[in-house]
């Protein structure tokens, strides 16, 4: 039996600067997962895939993460969507400096 469609988001990298982004529904790449388009269609989720993967001037390793409606937008579901909206691990800086660490 096939499973269930879990809502996701696309993410991807900055191709210039590495920072982690996230496709909005206005198109846009945005560094605030709050801003991502939350999709709950699984046709769709591969469409806007695919208008991702498309832009490889922009960014890199487009995918589909697991995410799920939070008050202020999508929240991540797996503890390593978690860590990477918080930015580079080595110290702190930038979105490190002002969100909220991940969950242990």
């Amino acid at each position: 039996m096939a499973r269930a469609f879990t809502p996701k988001i696309v993410t991807a990298n900055d191709l210039l600067d590495g920072d982690v982004i996230y496709l909005t529904e206005d198109d846009r790449w945005s560094r605030d997962l709050s801003e991502a388009e939350l999709i709950t269609d699984e046709a769709h989720a591969q469409v806007r895939l695919l208008d991702a993967a498309r832009q490889a001037s922009k960014i890199v390793g487009a995918y589909l993460a697991d995410a799920i409606a939070g008050e202020n937008g999508p929240e991540p579901t797996h503890f390593r969507e978690d860590f990477r909206r918080t930015g580079p691990s080595n110290y702190a800086h930038g979105k490190q400096e002002t969100s909220p660490q991940p969950r242990a």
